[in-house]
């Protein structure tokens, strides 16, 4: 039988890449761009596990340390780059915050196991956008992966011995996936950090689950003479109902991250759709396959791991050097992209594409400390390499003895002082706002002679040029607050209402509108 390469699957981890992009450049307006993640784990469960059926259908046997070898070779030269790379940038632009437990996000990195790092440390995925700058924080699902890639072999070897037919086996990862769904859903307490539940392997597996399941009915390498024309129409329909489910909850506020629908169901549905058109762009019939195929989407899906890899830091690292950021959005975006490509290109061709062995390594070193030193392009390139790797290894070793800068806590005592004066200045406003309701129906009651009136206004007029000529809050005026509004901010009667952002801020807010009650809990 000659085995077909599913193209389309290029196309399908463009999309992805494309939505996580989205999610981080702009998650306001991109909030379901993160399920780009369950699409790459559905194809990730699905051709692992179609890998491991074919060889047992052929042989009766998998080859688990050939298998380890191969997805080492494929996966972790980037990583490995990327963690170097990233480390030296902290070390060459002194972010002193950001080495603080840098050995241990990379050595969690290397061993697999970062995700259960970031439970452990409470490190959200969320908090990005509360200006937390971890370049770091997006590799939880490389671990997820990796885990995968380890155990799964044993797994199915497990499931293959006592399941045989292939319906049990089916069915058995249907039964996993749920439990797993299930699990997810009554570990989620809202109002409470999803961390756990978002990071976890077992509240994940749902989605590696539903694409092994999908290879066990739908082995690739016997669907070339299973379908008929009719069956291709049949198909085609099913890709497009699919393929609108998912891009239905990708751009739907149902599937806000931080609301409750993702994690009682929404993310298993987006999965199920996900496994369902996978299988359809795999079948020879059909249209999906052939739409997902053209240059641009083969680029992208190609690169599609190391785009991943990049997005995160280019976009963190660029974020913190521009000044004037939100006045140039779409601009900025651009070049974020921009620079998420370029450099994804090259690691691709450096570290992908070309592979190194021990002793191509040896040699480069060897030409590297050779005298005479001849200026070549291969000497400049492992030189260059060297210079990351010595760098980026510096910051890595020394990061123990770096400590973060304690923004947060600073945050959290101005927030406790405020706190404790935001009563009291409350209670004074209440009692300003009640004396004056009550001085206003008072005078509106009774009837107030010319000469009082007279006399009131004359009083007024006399206040009025006092108050203008006393400038108030003189400081503000340079954010182009003008010195009418501020005098005419002393006397507004507002009620604020916010979080934490607005208790960080609630002194000045008292400052600008003293009668204002600002209620930041």
């Amino acid at each position: 039988m000659k085995k077909r390469y599913i193209t389309g699957y290029a196309g399908l981890r463009a999309l992805a890449v494309i939505g996580v992009i989205l999610y981080h450049l702009d998650p306001d307006h991109f909030g379901g761009g993160y399920l780009g993640v369950p699409v790459f784990l559905v194809l990730t469960g699905y051709l692992v596990t179609d890998q491991i059926m074919a060889a047992y259908d052929r042989q009766n046997f998998f080859d688990i340390k050939s298998f380890y070898q191969r997805r080492f070779k494929r996966l972790y030269p980037p990583l490995i780059a990327m963690l170097w790379l990233t480390s030296a940038y902290i070390v060459l632009f002194f972010q002193r915050n950001l080495l603080n437990k840098l050995y241990q996000i990379v050595g969690s990195n290397l061993l697999g196991v970062y995700n259960f790092w970031q439970i452990f440390n409470g490190q959200s995925y969320f908090e990005r956008f509360a200006n937390n700058e971890s370049p770091f924080v997006h590799l939880w699902t490389m671990s997820i992966d990796w885990q995968f890639y380890l155990l799964w072999p044993l797994v199915m070897a497990l499931v293959y011995k006592f399941g045989k037919r292939r319906r049990n086996m089916f069915w058995a990862l249907i039964a996993l996936s749920l439990l797993s769904a299930a699990e997810m859903a009554l570990l989620y307490r809202p109002g409470q950090d999803t961390s756990r539940i978002y990071y976890g392997t077992d509240t994940r597996f749902f989605s590696l689950g539903l694409g092994s399941a999908m290879a066990i009915l739908w082995p690739f390498e016997k669907l070339d003479n299973r379908f008929t024309r009719k069956d291709g129409v049949i198909l085609n329909w099913t890709g497009a109902g699919t393929l609108a489910g998912m891009l239905l909850l990708m751009f739907t506020p149902l599937m806000n991250a931080q609301t409750a629908f993702p994690y009682y169901g929404g993310m298993l549905i987006f999965s199920f759709f996900t496994a369902v058109f996978a299988a359809v762009i795999a079948a020879p019939v059909g249209i999906w396959n052939r739409l997902l195929t053209n240059p641009l989407f083969d680029w992208l899906g190609s690169r599609s791991y190391e785009i991943y890899l990049y997005q995160f830091p280019v976009m963190i690292f660029f974020e913190s050097r521009v000044s004037d950021l939100a006045d140039h959005v779409a601009l900025y975006r651009v070049i974020e992209v921009a620079l998420i490509l370029l450099i994804s290109e090259l690691t691709y061709r450096l570290f992908e594409k070309r592979r190194y062995t021990g002793a191509e390594i040896r040699s480069s070193l060897a030409r590297l400390f050779h005298r005479p030193v001849k200026l070549s392009r291969s000497w400049l390139k492992t030189a260059a390499f060297f210079l990351v790797f010595l760098i980026g290894s510096g910051g890595i070793l020394f990061s123990p003895l770096a400590k973060a800068d304690n923004k947060d806590g600073a945050l959290i005592k101005t927030i406790d002082d405020n706190s404790k004066q935001q009563a009291e200045m409350n209670k004074r406003a209440l009692e300003a706002i009640k004396s004056s309701q009550k001085s206003s129906a008072k005078s509106s009651s009774q009837s107030q002679s010319k000469k009082k009136s007279q006399k009131s206004k004359k009083t007024d007029s006399k206040q009025k040029s006092k108050t203008s000529s006393k400038k108030v809050n003189q400081e503000f005026e340079k954010y182009g607050i003008s010195q009418t509004e501020l005098q005419a901010a002393q006397k507004l009667q507002v009620t604020a209402i916010g979080d934490s952002v607005m208790a960080s801020a609630s002194d000045l807010l008292h400052q600008l509108l003293p009668h204002a009650i600002v209620d930041a809990t």
